[in-house]
Parts: C-alpha cells; structure tokens; sequence
C-alpha cells in the first residue's frame, strides 16, 4: 500500500513547527513513522507553502483594528485553493493508492483527486470555536469560511478518522456525516518508548509514598487549569501531605508568581524534540506520581499517553477527548470541570496513603498505554482499515 501523505509542516523538522500545535505535528510524524513500520509505503506531500497576498493582509488588519476580532488567512478560499494546487501538483507525480492527511481538513478542503481521502485528525475545527482561546473571538468571514472549508472537506473524505469520540461525535453533530464512515482510534504518545513492564514495574517500586510529587506539563497555563493544579497542592500541602509541584511548558499567571511557594517549581518550556529536551522530560515524568492538567478545554492530550508510558496515572478533567483517554481507576482520574479542589486532593489521599493502590493504578496506567495508547497500535489498527476501503 501507497500512502500520499499530506501536511502543511515538514514533519522531520520540529523547529518549524507552531509551539500551539506541537502535539499534532509531533503525530504526524509519528503516525508517519508507526505506518512505515508498518510495511506501509509513506510518500510525504509537504511541507506547503501559505499563500501570502494583499487581499489576506488587508483583511487581517480591517478586522482587527475596526472590530478587534480575528482573521485567519488559513481558511480563506484563496489560500485553501493554492493548497490544493500544490497536493495535486505533487500527487501527480506519484503512484499513491490512498491519500491521508494527519493534520485537520484545511490542505484537502478544494482537492479533487482520484485516490480515496483519508482524514486522521484530532478534532474537528468547527468544535473548537468557542473553546479554545484561539478560536473564540472569531470574525464572522473566518468563522464561515471554516464552517464551509471543513465540511466540504469530510465531504470529500470516504474516511474520517478521530482521535476521541468527542471529537467524532461533533462532527457527526455539526455536519450531519454519516457515522458509518467516521472511526475513532486513539492517538499514541509522542515519545520514545522501548519500556516493558518489568521496568516500570521497577520505576513504581523506585517512587517513595512521600513527597507526593505532581506534575504539570501544558504551554497555556488557564487553558490546561494550571491554577487548579496550584491550588491542589497548596491543600494537599495544608493537610500535612508534603507535595511537590512540578510546571513545564509555561509561566504560572498569578500574583504569586514572583514568589511562588518553595514545593513549586517553574521550569519553563522544554523542547522534547531536542534529546536533552526529552530526557529531562522523561526523567520528570518516571520521577512523578501523578500528572496533573485539570483542562478547562482540550480536544485530546497526547501528554496524558506519554504519562501512561511511564506508569504515570493522571489527574484531569471530563472534557473534550478526554475520557476516551483517561478511563477512571484503570490509568488516572477524571473530575468534573467544577469540581471542589477537595475531589482532587481526597483522591490523591486516598491513593498515596493506601500505597498498594496506587502501585496498582500505576501499574495498570502502563497496561493502557501498551494495550490502546501508542502509535503502534493506532496504526496497525487504521492499516486494516485502510485496506478495507481498497477494496
């Protein structure tokens, strides 16, 4: 099987890619990767180029100085077009008898090809207005452009395939697609694992039942409720558990932040696509007994597989893709978007003063990340779907 396989990022060049969509991008490298082990013939369409013009430019600045709402020029037709142009261009001179984009429906929204189309995506575009930050102060061009560019898209797809059922679910909601051509098949962790069991089954038994040692990982602090996580150990603290917070990937946003309590530490952000970058973060995640990201709005979170891998559970909330990561007491904890500090730190009691529970919480998080949560899974699993549609 030959795959046409399109993004608008070089997938072998992490520093090129938006820190906002590290996660995506480090997927489509990987899916990339988990597909060539997979005996799976991968011809790469990308990077695009974006099409600059005075058009794009003069609407950006109309909208933000006039109405203070944003553009973005990667919905506009004239730049989808283009992307369009060059797939095609490129896909022409190849013998692919599938194309798949990793990526979201803008490079495939005007492409006409004869090969099926394949969409693998996190979620949809659509049901992130209003969620997320980026998307939640739209001008009213963009935000139909991205109605009408998207569903265009999964028009055209035979297959869309998403990472949650959150996110599947939406699209069937939002766009009336026929759920018999929508798969869900959970992403894996983007990083390096040759662990087995008896090694985490070591790391556990390595972890001391105290100082309990929680970490943050996630680059926008109120999005991911690194507040929340503040607070948790602040409680944990003032009940006589000496807890130790951990944050990576940004700056806390809080009138504390010049003086932070001494069981915080602030690392900053640290580029895992680096190998001192990923060493120091997997020497963070082997040494945590939780990882704590209580979200208020999150499509996935690829962290959380990455935590599994080290038989790290996690402590998040039940929103977006979420739960289809995170399934209760097999590898972490979900908690209600409003629930009271009290639920996160009764459980983390719980767990850290009946020991045995939690090594077996522990243990059994490594078991989901081996059974559902890697690429190798996700990829042997979309292989034979692949298959089947050429058939």
């Amino acid at each position: 099987m030959k795959i046409g396989y399109i993004t608008t990022y070089d997938i072998f060049n992490s520093s090129t890619w938006p820190k906002n969509l590290v996660g995506l991008c480090g997927a489509g490298y990987h899916i990339a990767q988990s597909l060539t082990n997979q005996s799976v013939e991968v011809d790469c369409i990308g990077p695009l180029k974006k099409k600059f013009s005075l058009v794009t430019r003069s609407k950006w600045s109309f909208y933000r100085n006039l109405f203070q709402k944003d553009y973005y020029r990667w919905a506009e037709p004239l730049v989808l077009k283009d992307y369009a142009y060059q797939v095609s261009k490129k896909l022409s001179r190849l013998n692919s008898d599938i194309v798949l984009c990793p990526e979201n429906a803008i490079p495939i929204a005007y492409l006409e090809c004869k090969q099926p189309i394949v969409l693998w995506t996190d979620s949809t575009l659509a049901g992130l207005i209003n969620f997320y930050p980026y998307l939640s102060n739209l001008c009213s061009e963009t935000q139909k452009n991205i109605y009408k560019m998207e569903n265009d898209a999964l028009n055209k797809c035979d297959l869309v395939i998403y990472w949650s059922d959150w996110a599947a679910q939406t699209a069937i909601n939002i766009y009336g697609i026929a759920p018999s051509k929508v798969k869900v098949v959970p992403s894996g962790a983007n990083i390096s694992c040759t662990r087995t069991t008896a090694d985490i089954h070591n790391l556990v038994e390595s972890r001391a039942s105290n100082p309990c040692k929680l970490l943050f990982l996630g680059v926008d602090w109120y999005r991911k409720g690194g507040d929340v996580a503040l607070e948790v150990a602040k409680e944990l603290n003032r009940r006589g558990l000496s807890t130790e917070l951990t944050i990576v990937g940004c700056q806390p946003m809080t009138n504390e932040s010049l003086s932070l309590p001494i069981y915080v530490k602030s690392l900053g952000f640290i580029n895992k696509s680096t190998t001192e970058g990923e060493k120091r973060i997997q020497k963070l995640l082997a040494d945590s007994h939780f990882l704590i990201l209580p979200s208020r709005a999150e499509c996935y979170g690829v962290v959380f597989c990455e935590a599994n891998s080290f038989g790290v559970p996690c402590l998040a909330t039940n929103v977006g893709g979420i739960p289809t990561i995170i399934k209760d007491n097999l590898n972490g904890r979900t908690f209600a978007i409003d629930a009271h500090i009290s639920e996160y730190c009764n459980y983390i009691l719980s767990m850290l003063e009946n020991y045995k529970e939690y090594k077996k919480l522990a243990l059994s998080s490594f078991n989901e990340y081996q059974n559902r949560l890697n690429w190798a899974v996700a990829s042997k699993n979309v292989k034979e779907t692949l298959k089947n549609l050429l058939m």
